[in-house]
Order: structure tokens, then sequence, then C-alpha cells
């Protein structure tokens, strides 16, 4: 192999293969990036055996071939480089790759080609255009809601619904204390997805957020992977679909539409902030912010610690029902309002220890829900689930 490509044409493409990649853990093979000459083009392809990153770059080919290298180590170098072309050529004598700028010179060691595996092709049928930007947002809304934990399969995934009764498609999140539901309308995306919906674990929903951009992408699915590639097909990213059977959240979200149900409506920068001041005054073993409605048009808010002391605020706010307390923990509520852009959010409770939901007004189609926290005693508190 001999090639020769400009430093700035594919250091980006550089990074995104090198990042799926495991720095010094697991097999030689996956910590592998490979070079492929071919047809006036360089392609980059990387994968830690679940996620796959393939990409192609303009380049002059002097001799077609195939090469692999470490791939963190060949990335920093290329990194470190300034702008200009790269010279990189297979020594057949040696088995090293040399690659050279001007008078600078290196020599990589190669791994063996039988470790290169096929990679997963991009479906050409059924290929739906869509923004890169709004698939970033559908993941800031509900990924903070899945759980960190593989071992809760389902839960530990972001879930892809068809809502045909609404032409709708729903995401979720879920974690056993909190929900989040976002909806949109796309009838070619939905139309894509099997009617029971799509699976996408929460690791690999983080690199695909990487990898992403304000562009346009083509989104295409198989019976195994989900596929993603810019609209100028130059880069395509894929990972493995989950089969898990993701719990029944219409069970819960239900309940706020229920009777007796108390409605709290405030404004949502003003009770963050005063969230984050409650805060200073949580603890390891009470870190719940201790809600009170002792009028219709006020909303007391309090935290108190054995050792950090205690914090009494009064915020204005509409609320109406027969609730006349309840508890939160503290930073998840902070984390939560953070996502909304409502000027005023909306708490439907449907009792102390029951799931309220959070809704705004310029929020439209996104509902989180949170578990209260069940008051044990005045100052100890246990996390309720979801059910």
């Amino acid at each position: 192999m001999f090639v020769k490509v400009f430093r700035n044409d594919i250091i980006e493409g550089l990074q995104k293969s090198s990042g799926i990649i495991p720095a010094k853990t697991g097999a030689a093979f996956l910590r592998t990036v490979w070079l492929e000459a071919k047809s006036g083009a360089l392609k980059i392809f990387s994968t830690d055996s679940s996620l796959e990153f393939t990409g192609e770059y303009p380049a002059q080919v002097e001799e077609e071939g195939l090469v692999g290298v470490q791939g963190k180590n060949f990335h920093e170098l290329v990194r470190k480089l300034p702008p200009g072309e790269i010279g990189m050529r297979l020594d057949a004598a040696s088995g090293n790759l040399l690659i050279t700028q001007g008078s600078r010179k290196y020599k990589l060691p190669t791994s063996d080609k039988s470790w290169f595996q096929n990679f997963s092709p991009f479906p050409e049928n059924g290929v739906v255009v869509w923004s890169g930007d709004f698939l970033q947002e559908l993941i800031d809304r509900v990924a903070y809601c899945i759980s960190d934990e593989d071992t809760m399969q389902a839960m530990a995934c972001m879930y892809f619904r068809p809502d045909a009764a609404e032409s709708k498609v729903e995401v979720c999140g879920l974690n056993g204390h909190q929900f989040a539901l976002a909806a949109f309308l796309n009838d070619d995306v939905q139309a894509m997805l099997p009617s029971d919906g799509i699976l996408i674990q929460k690791k690999y929903v983080s690199e695909l957020k990487k990898w992403l951009t304000a562009d346009e992408i083509e989104l295409a699915i198989n019976q195994k992977r989900l596929f993603f590639r810019g609209t100028d097909r130059r880069e395509t990213f894929s990972l493995p679909l989950s089969y898990y059977q993701y719990p029944d959240y219409a069970t819960f979200v239900s309940k706020l539409g229920g009777e007796g149900v108390s409605v709290l409506s405030i404004d949502r920068e003003e009770l963050q902030g005063a969230m984050e001041r409650v805060a200073i005054f949580n603890t390891d073993t009470n870190r719940c912010a201790y809600f009170q409605f002792e009028s219709a048009g006020e909303l007391a808010l309090r935290s108190q610690g054995q050792e950090s002391g205690e914090a009494n605020e009064t915020l204005v706010a509409e609320f109406t029902g027969d609730l006349k307390k309840i508890a939160f923990p503290t930073k998840d509520l902070i984390d939560i309002l953070g996502h909304f852009h409502s000027t005023r959010v909306t708490f439907t409770l449907t009792g102390t220890e029951g799931p309220c939901g959070i809704s705004g007004a310029d929020d439209p189609d996104y509902l989180v829900i949170i578990m209260p926290m069940k008051i044990v005693e005045e100052t100890y508190y246990n996390e309720e689930y979801i059910s």
C-alpha cells in the first residue's frame, strides 16, 4: 500500500474511528484502525466488536492495499502533525507502515491482516433522511433518565416506539426512579420502525451522540443493527440493537390522569434557583427537598441536615388539590428542570408515594416522571420506584 492524503481531510474521521476502540484493554485486533487505499480514496475502519465506523476520504493512491495500525497511537501522531500532505507506505520487508511528512519520518508496526473482518454494509433500502441536531436533542432530553447499569437490561436502553394511533414516534428512558418521554412527528421514521420498537443500549447512545453533527443524516435499519450515514455518504456509524422487553410505561403514565391528583404550576427558573440553594443543605443521608403546600398561592420549600443546617424558602405558585407535603430528590429534580425550555412547569402529583409528572407549555410532547421520596421520619427519606 502507498497513499498520499492531506492531514486535515482525515483528522476528524480518524478521531471518530479511534474514539470507539478501547485504549489499552481488550484484544489487540479491537485496538486496530484499518486503512484501505483503493479507487482514489482512503477508507478508515474501526470497531469495538459492537460499534462500527467507516469513513472514506479523498487521497492519491499510488498502490492499493489494506493495513492495520494501533489506532490510538496513529490518531495521536496525525493529530500532532501540522496541516499538509502525509505519505503512508507499507514496507513489505519489515511489515511496518512508514509515515512521512516533509522531513518527518515515522514507523508504526502493523496488525495481522487476518484480523480484519468485513463490516456491515449500509442497507440501501428504506433509507430515511433525518435531522442530526434533532436527534441530538432527543438524546439529551431522554438519556439522563436511562439506567447506567447494563444489568438492568431494557432500562439500560433508549426505546424508540412508533405510536400508530397518534402518528408519532415515542422515545423513552427509564431507570426505575425517573422516566422521560419525548414524542415527535415523522412519517418516514415511524414507518421504518418495527411495530414493537427498537432498543439501543445507553453506552451506544453516548457514542452515537459523539458522531452526530447538526447536519442531516441518513438512517437505515436491518434485523440486527441501526445505521447512520452522512448525506455525503462519506462516514457510516452503526450499532447493534437489543431485544429486551421494555416495561409498559402506559401503566404509570395513565395514573397522571386519574382522580384526586394535585397540580402545581410554578416558574421554572425560580424553582430551579431555589432548589440549587436548598441542595447546599443536603447530606448523604438526607438528599431531598421537602415541598409543603401551605396555601393555593405559595410553595414552601425546605431542606435540613443534622450537620449542614436548614434552608427554608417560599415561592409564588399556583396549586390545586389536597396534597399537603411531598419530598423529591433535590439533584434529580434540578437536572429534570434543566431539560425544559418552558417558562413555567406543571407538576401533576398523584400522592406522596405516587408518580409525579412534569410538563411545560413550551415543551410539547415532552413528559418527565419522577418518583417522590418516601417520608419515613422528619429527616429521613427512602426513594420510591416507578410501578
